[in-house]
């Protein structure tokens, strides 16, 4: 705070108001101040708020059970310790202690179980070595042997023989670390594959591999012993050869993304369609535009999914830019254009029509083709319930009235014509006697639905379908039309004649294929006939998409779907077009100002040339323009007015174009905004956030999302609380709020795997994320029912980024997820599976073999989505396996892979054999 002196500045001591919003002790320190906890409470993110430090008495959650292998939670409470098969459970019932059972205990003859644990012993003959596992053969058992059997033979021929019945591949190996052979000359040793043999002859030494070309992996190699493996990089996955690397394409997979998915070497984005932003990495919601300066509209905000609109007071109509209102003075000039007209004329023996839209053009798509398209704008009375087809409104008469043509052979079709010049007779220039109907209206809106296929002879295809297009009309009679000989009340009598005149001359045409439509000058079809059966194509795609290599697309803003050439084309100079799938542009506001349009495929009118710059206004927004006064800004281009900053506060200079230009008393950090009423800096409420110095407002989290406190900084605090998952009889995973972003705090979750009768459940944990600074107040347990004391088949409150599988202990599962309001992390996302229970023993028999985790290879399968997609199909249905031809199967999973379930497979269907 500024000193007395008008120069020095003070340290505010924040912990005098409300401890400085401190739930326990408030430090100040110069500058700022920091909040601190109790002891045996810890700091929450927030910063404020303290967390418990939970005592709870010793359980399994408790990283200090003092179990050494396996913990479970006793039924009264307290802990029971386990031991791994080939162990023994010590006094102290925590510690394990090795067995006979357990790989002979170490013993290389004969083991024997003692209560200070295994006591080896050797064999007769044999004698201990004094490692006390190893066994050694007496020299003199040899000795005697060799003496008694050779008393005419010379003293060097009996020690040959000595040395050759000592070393025997039947003692000892021969001495050998691997393969040992008789011969002749005595033993001879040799080494497996990946190691070689040493100059003693005995001795193999492992070949590290990765010495030489990276052992020809493409990404990492790292040696085994008497082998290597190779590896990727996170993104990649490893190819069939077991040495290549190959990018994962995550775009292919199920659920990667809400929206658009962007594939890139290693990784992918995700990208939302206009009107929606992304959070949790991967997710949609839809955008708030209204929480961020009202959405620049001057009066009224409306937000929309995936849009929004400005809407204004009685008495003011939108302006061309729809964010500015301007007030309704009588009518308009007479040189101004109709927003709609309605011109029909004689055209080889008939009517012909055309409806031409001028601006206020909206267009959107349906099922099936359907469409509809809005021109002008509607009278403020058009959303009230009307008795009447016509209503006064002060000195101005509105006159409402529709019309439904019905086609048996079509379907809707909104597409640029091919060519159809105009009748002689519409031409403007000729003299108005040779158009029949020539209307004016200020709103019209047009849909065009199909109905149901009309029946055919047998034999002959039923493709085309009846088709409906109805067109609803809006037209305003003026007190000025009065005259002394027909009052307001006559006037719109006639004109309603004159209405059921031109629908009888357009029903006509309609059903000639005689009536069409020209937005923005631009000539469009409303409908086609069916093409003949050799001509049939796909079914068409929605307004603004057309078929490009068999594939709808939908055609970006900046430019429009041309169904000739079926193709995107930028909006060529002096228009523009800011909506996705549209196959129109529409032209400037006022055309022949200033060089018409910058640049092409421009998508906002501020590309408009002509236009006042942000930080300007005019009475139309057009040249010549005026800077915003002191006080004032405005961030856009093409406005009338500018915003005050509001609270008397003044801007650093005229032009401003942001209210971080207002002269504040205090400048507010991310996470706050400025409150122009009492000058301070607010903290933004829960479920907006703010990531910028200065701003006067905080934004919207997108769709459903919430931030876990106040105070937020980023879009990434905002999260979805709804608990992920799809549960299905045979397959089906679960995933935590806001999957793959962070989960959100305070949250639980409950899901139920119930499996058809005569199945079991297999899951597979990819990887979990959960944070251990929280002393397992973060943690997902699956057990038979929500009972503590029901049979437990999985339970961690940490961090695993190796997979693991493993089938259910009991036959359904309630699994719960609850987090606390301290860290967050990932979460995690774990698929399942039920499968025939008579498939148990081959299950849990391939689950709980080490080489199924041991290879960096294997892992990687358990984490690949569309991998496990491929075997839990298989496991299933198992009559899906023949969808998989043998050369499927070796190209998408490593041939070590493919040995261990095949003789696993085998000896589970012929154990006998």
């Amino acid at each position: 705070m500024l000193a007395h002196d008008g120069h020095n500045c003070l340290d505010v001591d924040e912990c005098l108001e409300n401890n400085g919003g401190c739930q326990h002790t408030c430090v100040n320190v110069m500058g700022s101040y920091e909040c601190c906890c109790k002891e045996g409470f810890f700091l929450s993110d927030n910063q404020h708020t303290c967390i418990h430090r939970s005592e709870e008495g010793l359980s399994c959650m408790n990283k200090d059970h003092g179990c050494s292998h396996i913990c479970k939670e006793a039924p009264r409470g307290g802990i029971a310790c386990e031991c791994r098969p080939g162990f023994e459970l010590a006094k102290n019932q925590r510690d394990c202690i090795l067995t006979c059972n357990h790989g002979n205990g170490g013993c290389q003859h004969s083991c024997e179980d003692t209560a200070d644990g295994p006591e080896c012993s050797c064999h007769p003959q044999y004698k201990m070595h004094t490692d006390g596992r190893s066994c050694l053969e007496q020299e003199d058992t040899a000795l005697e042997v060799t003496e008694s059997n050779a008393t005419s033979v010379a003293d060097g021929d009996k020690r040959v023989k000595r040395r050759l019945l000592m070393e025997t591949c039947a003692v000892n190996n021969g001495g050998c670390d691997r393969t040992c052979k008789d011969t002749s000359t005595g033993v001879h040793c040799s080494c497996p594959v990946g190691f070689t043999l040493q100059l003693d002859g005995k001795t193999c030494k492992d070949i590290d591999e990765c010495q030489t070309r990276n052992g020809g992996c493409d990404h990492f190699c790292k040696n085994t012993v008497g082998s290597f493996d190779c590896s990727c990089k996170k993104g990649f996955k490893l190819l069939t050869d077991e040495k290549s690397c190959q990018d994962v394409d995550e775009c292919s997979l199920d659920r990667t993304c809400d929206h658009s998915c962007i594939n890139h070497p290693g990784t992918f984005a995700c990208a939302c369609n206009r009107g929606y932003t992304l959070y949790g990495f991967t997710h949609c919601g839809d955008t708030d535009e209204c929480s961020i300066n009202n959405g620049g509209c001057q009066q009224v905000c409306v937000n929309t999914v995936g849009s929004y609109e400005c809407q204004c007071q009685p008495g003011y109509k939108l302006h061309w830019n729809k964010k500015d209102c301007v007030e309704v003075k009588g009518l308009l000039p007479t040189s101004v254009l109709p927003h709609v007209s309605l011109h029909c004329g004689k055209s080889g023996g008939g009517d012909r029509c055309f409806l031409r839209c001028h601006s206020g053009i909206d267009l959107s798509s349906g099922l099936q083709g359907a469409y509809s398209v809005t021109c002008g704008s509607s009278s403020p009375l058009r959303s009230k319930q009307q008795k009447s087809n016509d209503s006064a409104f002060g000195d101005v008469a509105t006159i409402r009235t529709s019309v439904t043509f019905k086609l048996n052979e079509g379907k809707c079709s909104l597409k640029k014509a091919e060519l159809f010049p105009f009748p002689e007779g519409l031409r403007p220039a000729l003299p108005e006697k040779h158009s029949s109907v020539k209307e004016s209206f200020r709103y019209v809106n047009l849909t065009c639905s199909s109905g149901k296929q009309v029946p055919r002879a047998p034999g002959r295809p039923s493709t085309p379908k009846e088709m409906f297009i109805t067109v609803e009309f809006e037209l305003e009679i003026n007190q000025k039309e009065v005259t002394a000989s027909c009052d307001l009340s006559c006037i719109v009598k006639r004109t309603e004649k004159r209405l059921r005149k031109a629908i009888r001359t357009l029903r006509k045409a309609a059903h000639r294929e005689q009536f069409h439509l020209q937005l923005s000058g631009m000539n469009v079809d409303v409908a086609k006939k069916p093409p003949r059966t050799s001509e049939r194509q796909a079914e068409s795609c929605g307004v603004g998409q057309g078929h490009v290599e068999n594939q709808c697309v939908s055609c970006r803003a900046g430019t429009y779907y041309d169904g000739a050439q079926e193709r995107c084309i930028l909006c060529p100079n002096g228009i523009f077009q800011n909506e996705e799938g549209q196959i129109i542009c529409e032209p400037c506001p006022r055309p022949g100002s200033s060089g018409a349009m910058k640049t092409p495929e421009a998508w906002n009118v501020s590309e408009c040339g002509g236009l006042c710059q942000p930080g300007e206004y005019s009475a139309d927004g057009f040249a010549p323009c005026q800077l915003c006064a002191l006080g004032t800004f405005q961030p856009e281009a093409g406005r009338t007015s500018c915003f005050p900053c509001g609270g008397g506060l003044a801007t650093k200079h005229q032009g401003a174009t942001s209210f971080q230009d207002c002269e504040t008393r205090v400048q507010c950090s991310p996470g706050h905004f400025y409150n122009t009423t009492t000058h301070r800096c607010i903290r933004c409420p829960a479920g907006t956030y703010q990531p910028e110095f200065g701003k006067n407002s905080c934004v919207s989290c997108p769709g459903n999302t919430m931030t876990d406190f106040d105070g937020s900084t980023n879009i990434t605090q905002c999260k979805n609380r709804r608990c992920g998952g799809e549960l299905g009889d045979f397959t089906g995973y679960i995933e935590s709020p806001n999957y793959p972003g962070n989960y959100p705090a305070n949250t639980e979750c409950t899901w139920t795997i119930n499996p058809p009768p005569k199945r079991r459940i297999l899951i597979v944990v990819p990887e979990i994320f959960l944070p251990i600074e929280d002393d397992c107040g973060d943690y997902l347990v699956m057990r038979k029912t929500s009972s503590s004391n029901s049979v437990t088949t999985y339970e961690t409150c940490q961090t695993y980024e190796r997979p693991i599988a493993f089938t259910s202990r009991s036959k359904k599962l309630w699994i719960q997820f609850k987090s606390n309001e301290g860290n967050s992390a990932r979460g995690f996302q774990v698929p399942y599976v039920t499968y025939d229970e008579d498939y148990q023993e081959l299950i849990e028999d391939i689950v709980r073999d080490g080489r199924l985790y041991a290879s960096e290879n294997h892992q990687e399968i358990l984490k690949d989505k569309k991998l496990i997609k491929a075997l839990f199909d298989v496991l299933a249905h198992p009559q899906n396996y023949f969808k998989y031809t043998a050369q499927e199967s070796r190209e998408m999973f490593p041939r070590s892979f493919i040995r261990l379930l095949r003789s696993k497979v085998s000896r589970f269907l012929r154990p006998y054999k």
